[in-house]
């Protein structure tokens, strides 16, 4: 069952996956209201969700073309869905209005209420908290009802379990649950109650799902992740208060994105494109420039959005190991091209100097340890070598002496890429990497540094004597990383001691 799921979640971006989420909760919600409950008419919430569709839409639309920057039509529409799930639908004249308003204003955040082009605010969270101060209407967050919470538990565990936030979701409702208790303690109230009431009606689950695990608002790292949690966790509860001004959902994860971009600065750049090079059978290296220099730890990722025409089911976002070293004055993304290939990666191959592309989002803990005297082993999986180039070419530039031993798995030698950064390691380094060729090619002897098979229990034990001592760093396709996972721990690897390459796989 669990690798059903899995396998679902790899062939689904992240963002089609929210939007199949979000559109499921309203359909449930349809449903019901036909029989009375959620306790509005069906008609209505139709209505109501159609209008924002439509006007964030539309609105997204005309700010990317006054700002002249790239458009994505998935985020208006998880923004318009998270709205449609806050509001209560209603077909009055000022309930128009304020489905209009809220939709200008969380499409407006992301464009003016910037830092350096990027936007510090939830779209639908800041639209809720300005619409509020209005005189005749706020959100309800009508999401958070008992009826509905299996549904919004279910969604949202796949969701978190797509983007691997498990740790700042789970510190957020501890957070809420224990500030939840203390206040009601210290009030004299009911604590079992209070608790009971905050899982069951309230949108909290909702908030941490959906809105909380927003990647351009909330930090790139988990220890930073599980901070953010905490704050925005202990800001919830309704009894929190500054003298007479007491928050809200909405106005806790506003003032959570604050502390978020105040500990993880974020990033937004449009890179240009100088240099197309081919590095391996199917894969190649895109080279960019950028208007400024980009500080990041090697083995991180960006999310990078490429517009183009007859966008597939797979949007036009993607999320990128950098292949470069930030002692490099380029940008570096090695890509695998299979066939057949999605829009978005012939759109890539077509890339020009002229091609407008955004790359946002520093991320992952994937990154080099800051004791240099551990012992590491990387093992990468074809193009799943990109983050181990930006680490080796980072050690050489620094001169940074690591012990350092490379199983790279291939299918054949033509499938190897960055062998010169690597040759260049060992020579001055020390870092000893060798070629795994699962299908060498019969008419070729094996070199040096090759040998033929997979990275298995043998192979690794040949590679690496002491390899109990050794962190290991997997990065490749799923079902390799999972196969070495599983000869690690046949080898008496504690999970400790493997760090798994993972971004949030947009695929």
């Amino acid at each position: 069952m669990l690798t059903a799921v899995d396998n679902f979640l790899n062939r689904t971006t992240m963002y089609r996956l929210l939007v199949y989420y979000l559109g499921g909760l309203l359909g449930v919600a349809f449903t019901g209201s036909l029989f009375g409950n959620p306790g509005f008419r069906a008609g209505a919430l139709l209505v109501s969700t159609t209008i924002l569709l439509i006007a964030c839409w539309v609105i997204n639309r005309v700010f990317a073309f006054v700002c002249n920057v790239p458009i994505n039509h998935e985020s208006s529409i998880i923004t318009a869905l998270i709205l449609a799930l806050l509001i209560t639908p209603g077909l009055g004249r000022y309930d128009i209005l304020f489905l209009l308003a809220a939709s200008g204003l969380a499409m407006a955040s992301k464009y003016v209420l910037t830092i350096k082009d990027v936007h510090i605010f939830n779209p639908a969270a800041l639209a809720i908290v300005i619409t509020a101060l209005g005189p005749r209407q706020s959100a309800s967050w009508w999401i958070g009802t008992a009826t509905l919470l299996p549904f919004v538990v279910a969604g949202g565990v796949l969701v978190v379990r797509k983007i691997r936030r498990e740790a700042m979701v789970i510190s957020f409702l501890a957070a809420t649950f224990l500030a939840t208790a203390v206040f009601t303690w210290f009030g004299h109230g009911d604590v079992t109650m209070a608790v009971k009431q905050a899982a069951l009606t309230s949108p909290v689950f909702f908030l941490g799902f959906v809105m909380l695990t927003e990647p351009l608002t909330s930090p790139g790292t988990k220890g930073k992740q599980i901070w953010f949690g905490i704050v925005v966790g202990l800001l919830v509860p309704p009894q929190v208060h500054i003298g007479s001004f007491y928050t809200s959902p909405e106005l806790a994860l506003v003032m959570g994105n604050i502390f978020a971009y105040i500990i993880d600065a974020r990033v937004r750049l449009f890179p240009v494109l100088t240099e197309k090079v081919r590095i391996a059978a199917n894969s190649v290296d895109f080279v960019f420039t950028a208007d400024r220099r980009l500080a990041y730890q090697p083995g991180q990722y960006m999310e990078w959005t490429l517009p183009h025409d007859h966008i597939d089911g797979r949007g036009n976002r993607r999320y990128f190991t950098l292949a470069s070293s930030p002692t490099e004055p380029t940008l570096r993304l090695g890509v695998k091209f299979y066939d057949p290939s999605s829009s978005y990666k012939k759109a890539m191959l077509e890339m020009t100097d002229k091609t407008a592309v955004v790359a946002a989002q520093i991320a992952g803990d994937f990154v080099l340890p800051k004791n240099q005297k551990r012992k590491l082993a990387f093992i990468a999986g074809g193009i799943g070598v990109t983050p181990f180039r930006s680490m080796v070419k980072y050690m050489v530039d620094k001169c940074q002496q690591r012990d350092v031993i490379v199983l790279y798995a291939a299918n054949n030698a033509r499938d190897i890429a960055y062998q010169d950064v690597f040759e260049q390691a060992r020579k001055q380094l020390g870092v000893a990497t060798t070629y795994v060729l699962a299908k060498p090619d019969p008419a070729q002897p094996l070199g040096e540094y090759q040998r033929a098979g997979y990275v298995n229990r043998d192979t690794i034990r040949a590679a690496m004597s002491d390899y109990r001592d050794r962190i290991f760093y997997l990065s490749g396709s799923h079902q390799m990383v999972v196969a070495v996972q599983e000869e690690l721990g046949k080898l008496g690897i504690p999970k400790r001691q493997i760090k798994v390459d993972y971004f949030p796989g947009y695929v």
